[in-house]
């Protein structure tokens, strides 16, 4: 079943958002796009802070339709702004049991000392709000929010504050919720590098629409969307780190479909690791030689697409069960005699590590 069912309408003077979306149960989902595209709008109109028409269904529960509307207060959701929000007259420990105290007994799904191990706050819990970091307030206000064990958890650019350590640190503390904690997450961002490391499913948005959704991979490898948004098309590929070469600081990361050799960043074997693929970093050979590049797959021509200009192809390549994108010039399409079906190399000069 989804998480959430939506198709809501809202009017703010000249801007209108027309959304309708049907998210998983699970994992994160990111609402990405470039500022005032109704990422924000949206969320609040699921939150019920703007005022919508439409449709809203969360888990079993209608929260809005023609019939009814529920107030913010009845709608089960934590919400994490860009500012932490904290009180700033009670300690981190007061701030937590404040959200905590908001849930009868009998509903509190989430043991609040776990939520402190979780994001590391036990030393913290006897500060107050102006001794602590940017990074440490917006660990307290997510587990404040995490504490009023919400059916939904509404994340508003949450590191848009945070300098690029600070970012770092709470991408990680974020990623360790999203496996311990089965709380479905909407998360809003600008930012692209955190939507692929984050997204379990993406959703693109442009001028108050959807533009693209579905998994990471299925959506930025999708040939329509603006390179303003994306920096190009490109595939994101989940692997598993299967072996160390110390003697050359590389990693082996694997996937379903073959493996790639990336940089060493002091990684664990068995370490779950996501890697961003541009098909323009992507060439493609008839016969396999000796080469500088170092990764190099086997597979099979799906589909050879027109690309948005007129001397490019995108040569789409099932390599396994994973998608690989090759952005061709037109005529090195025609001087390999490529079509679909045709077996292929795949040489990929660089996979970006994204998380």
């Amino acid at each position: 079943m989804s998480a959430v069912q939506l198709a809501l309408i809202t009017e703010l003077g000249s801007f209108r958002l027309a959304v309708e979306l049907s998210l998983p149960a699970h994992g994160i989902t990111v609402l990405f796009g470039q500022s005032g595209c109704g990422k924000t709008t949206l969320l609040r109109c699921i939150a019920g802070l703007q005022t919508a028409n439409g449709y809203l269904r969360v888990g079993d529960s209608i929260w809005q339709n023609d019939k009814k509307n529920l107030p913010t207060h009845r709608r089960e959701i934590g919400y994490v702004f860009q500012e932490s929000s904290l009180f700033p007259h009670l300690s981190v420990e007061d701030n937590l049991h404040y959200g905590y105290r908001r849930t009868a007994k009998k509903q509190q799904r989430v043991n609040i000392d776990e939520v402190i191990a979780l994001l590391e706050l036990k030393h913290l819990l006897a500060c107050y709000p102006n001794q602590l970091s940017g990074g440490q307030r917006q660990r307290v206000a997510i587990a404040r929010a995490l504490l009023t064990t919400p059916k939904l958890l509404l994340m508003d650019e949450p590191l848009a504050a945070l300098d690029m350590d600070g970012k770092a640190r709470i991408l990680l503390y974020l990623q360790k919720l999203h496996k311990q904690l089965q709380i479905p997450v909407i998360y809003v961002t600008h930012a692209l590098e955190e939507a692929t490391r984050l997204a379990d499913y993406l959703v693109i948005m442009d001028k108050g629409q959807v533009l693209a959704k579905g998994t990471a991979n299925e959506t930025l490898s999708q040939p329509n969307l603006p390179k303003s948004l994306t920096q190009g098309i490109s595939v994101v590929i989940d692997a598993v780190i299967g072996e160390i070469d110390s003697a050359w600081h590389l990693a082996k990361a694997e996937f379903a479909g073959g493996y790639l050799w990336i940089k060493d960043q002091y990684f664990q074997r068995g370490q779950a690791v996501r890697l961003r693929i541009f098909a323009r970093d992507v060439s493609l050979a008839k016969q396999c030689g000796e080469s500088s590049m170092q990764n190099t797959l086997s597979g099979n021509i799906e589909n050879i697409s027109a690309d948005n200009h007129p001397a490019l192809a995108r040569v789409h390549i099932r390599v396994g069960q994973t998608l690989i994108l090759a952005e061709l010039t037109n005529k090195a399409v025609n001087a390999l005699a490529l079509a679909n079906g045709n077996p292929i190399f795949v040489q990929i000069k660089s996979a970006g590590l994204v998380r």
